[in-house]
């Protein structure tokens, strides 16, 4: 139950690290596109900075890019 209370607070507090550090906060597993080695960067929470255009974001990191392993 500590854990849980923990992450939540994360979460809750993930949006108030500064006035220009984040846009939104995108939640759901997306994923990079892999490289020549098969490695990609996957994540349930995203931070979307200001100077990031949402849609570039979305076309780059979305879950049709993550594999099923």
């Amino acid at each position: 139950m500590k854990i849980l209370s923990i992450l939540t607070l994360l979460l809750l507090t993930a949006n108030c690290a500064g006035g220009n550090f984040a846009q939104s906060v995108k939640f759901g597993k997306r994923c990079t596109v892999a490289d020549k080695g098969g490695l990609q960067e996957s994540s349930y929470i995203w931070v979307v900075s200001k100077d990031l255009d949402e849609k570039s974001f979305d076309k780059r990191i979305n879950k049709s890019n993550c594999s099923d392993s």
